[in-house]
């Protein structure tokens, strides 16, 4: 049994990340059995969601959208916020009568929340019934600890700082048209308020030639679009030993000829000028940029470690904005402690002058083990609620705003599915992703097509297919 650990896991040392390559041939000892597997939180863990599905595939499992009907059931959990803990141990206590009915149904957990000690201590002493825990460094040993979790509560989940595991394409990608591409993992910063350093690890680059080989098999395959993904990709080369660029890696992205490339997420502190011009210079690198600024105010952005002003961040906003029909969203962060009204308001006029096209927004949400939970926090609840819908209702005009800019102009979009509003109409993401409700054949699934803007709501537009 190993059980996470916060201190370890926030320790960082110079020991060079060692590379794992796997050959993922398993045996198909699980034919005729059904795994569910339930998804909280970012992009990185709706990717390793993919890979833990490709594992048991290989294992013989077949995946169901079912739960009651399964007998495996997943749990790849989040840690970034309280409300996702409550729901996945409010998912847990529906699992338990099915365990009962079936002493043979295995339940697992996963992810960030397995990470932190406090979850793995109350699931030991209050869910004895959840039989395999592991954590975001060791998905590749699922097969064995599959093996050794009968019959009695395994828990294996790593608080180290990470290596590379490199193996051959098994992901059950959810999708045929767009793809997640890992380029780095974990990440250094340790913003006060964030849990990632400590679930995810220490920051780690994967070889360019390896994430290229990736792309160039999606490409191969028909994929349309990849996002290239990272805690903070902007950071990424800073550790590999040639010290590879992020700017050089897109442009050597951009090269495979894939027809779309995004990536998620952005720090404003390694976001280059170099950066920006690759991006404008390739029309495959898409002009979306997701950058968080979580505050407004340069005494809360010192509070959370965030190692920028505000000014500092309104400088490379202006920068980037220069991109032709880019469009910038971003994340924001009320009632942190310490926050007064006079700091929300600064927040609030930074919303008026970047004018997002769109933004996630939250109240902050203590994570155990980080400093900011040990801040002291006088803000009342209500006060925090009430900053948060007077953020929304700037945040929802201005996106508003820019999807109106839209009306009457023809955009590509690549159209990914069925419109679920209509389902008589398809959907898609135009190049700054604005999503798109199209009235279009359905055989346009999986192309870019040039669809004509007919309608702009807050959250999507509404269009139809260029005659």
């Amino acid at each position: 049994m190993k059980l996470p650990n916060m201190l370890d896991a926030a320790k960082r040392n110079k020991d060079k990340v060692e590379y794992i390559y796997e050959n993922r041939d398993y045996n198909k000892i699980y034919d005729n059995k059904k795994y569910f597997i339930r998804t909280y939180g970012c992009q990185m863990n709706v990717h390793d969601s993919e890979e833990i599905s490709g594992i048991l595939d290989n294992l013989g499992y077949t995946k169901t959208e079912e739960f009651k009907e399964s007998d495996l059931i997943i749990l790849n959990t989040c840690a970034i916020r309280e409300n996702v803990h409550d729901k996945v141990f409010g998912f847990l206590g529906r699992c338990k009568h099915l365990k009962k009915q079936n002493p043979d149904l295995l339940i697992a957990l996963c992810g960030c929340m397995a990470q932190e000690e406090v979850v793995v201590q109350e699931i030991k002493e209050k869910y004895p019934y959840i039989d395999l825990v592991f954590g975001t460094h060791n998905i590749n040993e699922l097969p064995n600890m599959l093996e050794e979790s009968f019959g009695h509560q395994k828990i294996n989940v790593y608080s180290t700082e990470g290596n590379v595991i490199e193996f051959d394409n098994v992901y059950k990608r959810d999708s045929n048209i767009t793809a997640w591409v890992n380029i780095m993992y974990g990440c250094d910063k340790f913003c006060t308020y964030c849990i990632v350093p400590y679930t995810r690890g220490k920051q780690r680059s994967r070889k360019p030639e390896d994430i290229l080989k990736e792309v160039k098999d999606l490409v191969s395959r028909g994929y349309k679009e990849i996002t290239l993904l990272g805690q903070n990709v902007n950071a990424y080369g800073k550790d590999l030993e040639d010290k590879t660029s992020f700017s050089t890696l897109l442009k050597e992205v951009s090269n495979t000829g894939i027809d779309r490339i995004r990536f998620v997420t952005s720090h404003p502190w390694d976001f280059t000028d170099e950066m920006i011009d690759v991006i404008a210079k390739h029309d495959n690198i898409m002009p979306y940029i997701h950058l968080p600024v979580q505050s407004g105010s340069n005494k809360i952005l010192k509070l959370m470690n965030r190692n920028y002003s505000k000014e500092d961040y309104l400088t490379l906003f202006n920068k980037i904005n220069k991109i032709k029909n880019v469009s910038i969203t971003t994340d924001i962060i009320v009632g942190f402690p310490g926050e007064t009204e006079e700091d929300f308001l600064e927040t609030l006029k930074l919303a008026e002058t970047c004018k997002f096209a769109g933004a996630f927004t939250f109240v902050f949400s203590p994570r155990n083990g980080t400093p900011a939970s040990k801040m002291k926090d006088e803000t009342l609840k209500s006060e925090k609620d009430d900053r948060l819908q007077r953020l929304n209702k700037v945040i929802n005009k201005y996106s508003k705003e820019s999807n109106l800019k839209m009306l009457r102009t023809i955009q590509k979009v690549l159209i990914t599915g069925i419109s679920e509003k209509d389902d008589s109409k398809v959907c898609g993401y135009t190049e700054n992703m604005k999503l798109v409700n199209v009235i279009a054949p359905k055989s346009t699934i999986g192309k870019i097509i040039e669809v004509e803007i007919t309608g702009a709501k807050s959250f999507s537009l509404d269009g139809k297919i260029k005659e």
